[in-house]
C-alpha cells in the first residue's frame, strides 16, 4: 500500500482547549534551562570517570566528542544518559572510559563548566537519569491569563499527551522527510548517527499519528478495549483485559495506555484499541515493511505525560514555569497545550 503521509511530520492536536496565546522562546539559552535527576551516584572508584558538566550552546554528542579529545580515547569511551538541546542551559553527566589512566587535565572551553569529576564502576548508560527538571523563561507573553491559569492546572492534574516534540524532527522536519525517503527506495544515510536520527523520526511520527487520532477521540489519557497498559514508571506491558480494575487504575493515573513505535511484530492490543491503531498504520505499510526488514523491533510508548512539580510566576509579560518530566519526554510538547511558542 502507498505511504500517503505528508513530507511534514504529523499534526498534534491538543487536549485541553489548545493555546491560550503566544510567546517568545529560547530568547536566551539561559530561558530553557533543563537539570537532570539523577538516581545513580557515583561511589569514587573504577575505571570511568563520572563528569558532571553545565553546558550552554552545545548539544550532547559534540560535547561527547570534546571529551573524548581532552582524555585521548575514541568516542565510543564515551557515555551519556541523555540528549540535551543546543540552545539552551543544561547540567547533565558523561562518563570516560579511563582503564589505567590518570584523569584528564580538561582545558578550558566556552560554554562548558565541570562541576565535579568523580571515579565509578561502571560506564554511564543511556536511560540511567531518571528524569530532567526544567525552568523555561516565556517572553512577551500575549495571552488570556484566566484561560492559561487553567489550562495549567488541567495540565498539573491530567498530564498532556506525551507527543515526541519537534526535536525529534530536525529542523523544518529535516529528519522525518529524509527518514521517509529512505524507507521508500531513496539514498540511506552515510553516517550511522543520521541512519539513528531519521529511523527514530520516522518511528516518532507514526507514534504521534496514533497518538493525534487517541487525543481526537478522547482517549489519550482514558481506557480504550484492548489496550496495552504500561504501570507508572515501569517498561513493562499487560493487556487491560487482564484486569478487570484497569479503568479506575488508568484513571488515577497508576498505569497508562499506550501506543506504538512501529517495527517487527511485538506484543499487539486487540479489540478497539486495535482497530484504532490499523486505522492509522494502514496507509503507511511500506515504511512499516521497511523499519522492520532494517531489525527493528515494535516498542510500546505510554500517550500521557505526567507533569509533576509544575509551578508558575509572572513578572510583568514574562511566564517562568518549573516542572518535572520523565526521561524521554519533551518539555516542549506540555509548552505545546500552553501557548503558541516562536523562537527568534
Amino acid at each position: 500500500m502507498e505511504d500517503t503521509m505528508t513530507d511534514t511530520p504529523p499534526a498534534t492536536p491538543a487536549a485541553h482547549g489548545g493555546p491560550a496565546g503566544s510567546a517568545l522562546l529560547r530568547v536566551e539559552a539561559a530561558d530553557f534551562r533543563v537539570d537532570e535527576i539523577m538516581t545513580v551516584v557515583p561511589d569514587g572508584e573504577g575505571e570511568h570517570l563520572w563528569v558532571d558538566i553545565e553546558k550552554t550552546h552545545w548539544n550532547t554528542e559534540d560535547v561527547a566528542l570534546w571529551l573524548a579529545k581532552q582524555a585521548g580515547v575514541h568516542r565510543l569511551a564515551v557515555g551519556y544518559s541523555g540528549l540535551k538541546d543546543r540552545r539552551a542551559v543544561t547540567r547533565q553527566w558523561f562518563s570516560l572510559h579511563l582503564p589505567g589512566k590518570p584523569d584528564p587535565d580538561f582545558e578550558a572551553a566556552e560554554g562548558l563548566v565541570i562541576h565535579q569529576a568523580v571515579r565509578h564502576r561502571r560506564k554511564l548508560n543511556r536511560g540511567t537519569h531518571r528524569g530532567n527538571a526544567f525552568q523555561l523563561r516565556l517572553r512577551r507573553v500575549e495571552a488570556d491569563r484566566d484561560r492559561l491559569a487553567a489550562t495549567l492546572a488541567a495540565v498539573a492534574g491530567q498530564g498532556v499527551p506525551n507527543y515526541f516534540g519537534e526535536q525529534r524532527f530536525g529542523r523544518d522536519g529535516a529528519n522525518w522527510t529524509r527518514g521517509r525517503a529512505w524507507l521508500l527506495g531513496g539514498e540511506a544515510p552515510r553516517k550511522r548517527t543520521l541512519r539513528n536520527f531519521w529511523l527514530s523520526a520516522v518511528r516518532s511520527g507514526l507514534f504521534n499519528a496514533v497518538l493525534a487520532e487517541r487525543v481526537r477521540d478522547g482517549v489519550w489519557n482514558r481506557l480504550l478495549e484492548g489496550d496495552l497498559l504500561r504501570p507508572d514508571g515501569s517498561r513493562g506491558l499487560f493487556p487491560a483485559g487482564e484486569d478487570d480494575t484497569a479503568a479506575a487504575r488508568v484513571a488515577a493515573g497508576e498505569v497508562h495506555p499506550t501506543a506504538p513505535l512501529p517495527g517487527r511484530a511485538g506484543m499487539a492490543s486487540s479489540a478497539a484499541c486495535q482497530r484504532l491503531e490499523q486505522r492509522v498504520l494502514a496507509p503507511h505499510e511500506a515504511l512499516i515493511t521497511a523499519l522492520a526488514e532494517l531489525g527493528l523491533d515494535a516498542e510500546r510508548r505510554v500517550t500521557r505525560l505526567v507533569v509533576t512539580g509544575l509551578e508558575w510566576d509572572w513578572a510583568g509579560d514574562t511566564l517562568e514555569l518549573a516542572l518535572r518530566l520523565p526521561t524521554g519526554a519533551f518539555a516542549t510538547s506540555v509548552l505545546a497545550e500552553l501557548l503558541t511558542t516562536t523562537t527568534p
